[in-house]
């Protein structure tokens, strides 16, 4: 934008640009303003119109369509002569460039992307979560050497995505990489629900071009969970343009996720299949030399971060390494709880006292239920297929089971009443609070269901094997 424009009044002392501005911005307000009415600069008058120059195309479009007779009106009322407005592009200015040129100046940071102001003032990339202690194992090595070779070479993987449960590492191999890309390149690090946020706050504020200009014009754009845009069509629409547009000027993408881009529900199938285009890597559970490895670290790590020895016995720390399979974070858990309870009383746990401490993490490995176990174990329980279970039919005999699948999907996991809808054939939350409702009120009078569904409970909770599924 040509600053010497700001200034510039028409030929004619009746009319001041800056007045007109001021005026824009007191009647449509200051948002629609400094989004949309603040990029307009004064270029010439010719006869009875004006010539005006904003940055893109878009904006002329969206200006045009919404704000133009307002604009006119505003002129009018200071000069009855000017009956037209025309807009030209004023290609020599990059708008996206002077907005990032200008934050990044005023927050002295060269090269995070933030979105301005009331956007993205967010930045994940955490200096402790770096390659050099990501401790490697056979479960993982593939996703570190892969994460490894895109630090070292933006855009050999494009895009690179890493799947795997929760806790096992994706987190830390994004943050490894984004740390050793900001040094040369414009970084932005962001979680899916972050992404989701920041598009829904610029709709609602009328600043989706700084959304758009901000997300785009980065070299190495990292999410996180991207699973979490699951159902959202209208932002999976805008991500899909992104993507388009930072692969197509060779920026690097890299995306966490906790299961394969084919496994993903409700993510446009376009989405997926550029998802696959690139490299896909697993992290699979922690296998037990890993473990060792991770408690061994991390039990030195706090020996020389507390002034007082701790000294976790070798048994307690192979216990642990056995024990606490499920992920990387429930086992580093274990060794916080450990060294705390050290610390407090002042002695080393037994492995009674040990169980005792862990004794939730140990029952992790036995518990961990599922939906589709629910449903496998209540369909076998009463000898009905999942089918019936989840059609539509309202005959008695598969009434009941669908509620007390139901009901014990309520109280045996975290999941939501939406999500606990989605997975009984898209119920609605309101028919699964009804099947809850029923089966706690017959529980109060019928003997035999409350012995049914404590013998459903056991069978999900101590008998999951995974052959079962």
């Amino acid at each position: 934008m040509n600053n010497s424009y700001k200034n510039k009044k028409l030929n004619t002392s009746e009319l001041d640009w800056n007045l007109i501005q001021n005026e824009m911005r007191d009647k449509l307000g200051k948002d629609i303003y400094e989004s949309w009415l603040k990029k307009i600069n004064f270029v010439e008058e010719l006869n009875n119109y004006l010539i005006l120059s904003v940055p893109t195309r878009f904006i002329r479009d969206w200006i045009t369509s919404r704000y133009l007779d307002q604009i006119l009106q505003l002129i009018k009322n200071h000069k009855k002569d000017l009956i037209r407005i025309e807009f030209k592009i004023d290609e020599k200015i990059n708008t996206k460039e002077i907005n990032i040129r200008e934050f990044n100046k005023k927050e002295n940071i060269k090269n995070i992307s933030f979105l301005k102001d009331s956007y993205l003032q967010y930045n994940r990339i955490d200096p402790n979560k770096r390659f050099e202690n990501f401790i490697v194992g056979s479960s993982n090595k593939l996703a570190y050497e892969a994460s490894l070779k895109v630090a070292e070479n933006i855009s050999h993987y494009n895009p690179l995505y890493i799947y795997g449960g929760v806790g096992m590492g994706k987190t830390h191999l994004l943050n490894s990489i984004g740390f050793e890309l900001k040094r040369n390149n414009k970084v932005m690090f962001i979680s899916a629900e972050r992404f989701m946020y920041q598009f829904v706050k610029s709709i609602k504020s009328n600043e989706m071009v700084k959304f758009k200009d901000y997300f785009r014009n980065t070299d190495v754009l990292l999410i996180d969970d991207i699973q979490f845009m699951n159902g959202k069509e209208a932002m999976q629409e805008e991500f899909f343009h992104t993507f388009n547009a930072l692969l197509e000027k060779g920026s690097q993408i890299i995306l966490s996720a906790d299961r394969a881009p084919n496994k993903l529900s409700r993510i446009q199938e376009r989405i997926k299949s550029r998802f696959s285009g690139g490299l896909v890597v697993d992290i699979q559970k922690p296998d037990y030399d890993l473990r060792k490895k991770i408690v061994e670290k991390k039990i030195e790590e706090l020996c020389s971060l507390y002034s007082d020895k701790l000294k976790v016995s070798k048994e307690i720390q192979d216990f642990i390494s056995t024990e606490i399979s499920t992920s990387i974070r429930e086992l580093t858990g274990a060794i916080n709880r450990i060294v705390s309870f050290t610390r407090i009383y002042n002695k080393i746990p037994n492995i009674a006292e040990t169980k005792v401490i862990l004794k939730d993490l140990l029952n992790l490995t036995e518990n961990k239920v599922t939906i589709d176990l629910i449903q496998t174990l209540v369909c076998k329980y009463f000898k009905i297929s999942k089918n019936e279970m989840l059609s539509s039919r309202r005959s008695r005999y598969l009434v009941r089971p669908r509620q007390i699948a139901i009901y014990l999907t309520k109280i045996l996991t975290s999941k939501s009443l939406p999500e606990i809808g989605r997975e009984f054939s898209n119920r609605d939350h309101t028919t699964i609070i009804h099947s809850v409702k029923t089966i706690e009120k017959i529980k109060e009078n019928d003997p035999s269901m409350v012995d049914n569904i404590n013998k459903l409970k056991n069978q999900i909770l101590y008998n999951n094997k995974e052959d079962e599924i």
